[in-house]
């Protein structure tokens, strides 16, 4: 299997995390990352990624989370698009802001199942800025990945010419 490299800067950067973002809506935020072993990490909804690079989440205002933010501000983001595309490692500096048009902005009802609305005191708006980090991707779509991946199986020859890798710096 050919493996190639495309670092993506920019731009072109930020559309490759914007592709994943979009496709897979929820990542692995992790907290603590420069601590040591285990690091706090759990399932978050990425609100948005913004056109300067910038991650956006809702999250509970005084919770661990927030306090290991307080302490350090560096994070790690994972997430997966698909079963066959799309994986996305970025570290950043997380920030807790204050901003409750933009809270109104990113508001959707799915939220309520937490919160009292979008003027709950308990909301907090965290702000991830995107330091470095690194992609896989496939270069087909994941019906294409998938077939592909299944006809490897089934001859027991690695499929030609898939993989796509590379750093992003935005």
């Amino acid at each position: 299997m050919e493996n190639r490299e495309e670092n993506l800067s920019g731009a072109a950067a930020l559309a490759k995390v914007r592709e994943i973002v979009d496709e897979a809506k929820t990542c692995f935020f992790c907290t603590d990352i420069r601590t040591g072993v285990p690091l706090s990490v759990r399932p978050m909804k990425v609100l948005e990624l913004d056109d300067q690079g910038y991650l956006w989440f809702i999250s509970r205002a005084g919770s661990r989370k927030d306090e290991e933010i307080d302490h350090n501000p560096f994070v790690h983001v994972m997430m997966q698009a698909g079963e066959h595309t799309g994986f996305l490692n970025l570290y950043g500096i997380a920030e807790e802001q204050d901003d409750q048009e933009k809270v109104d902005e990113l508001w959707h009802p799915e939220l309520d199942v937490w919160f009292d609305g979008p003027q709950d005191a308990a909301v907090a708006l965290i702000r991830v800025e995107v330091l470095e980090g690194h992609y896989w991707d496939s270069k087909h779509d994941a019906p294409i990945a998938a077939f592909k991946g299944l006809k490897a199986l089934i001859t027991g020859k690695p499929p030609q010419d898939e993989a796509v890798h590379g750093n992003i710096s935005i």
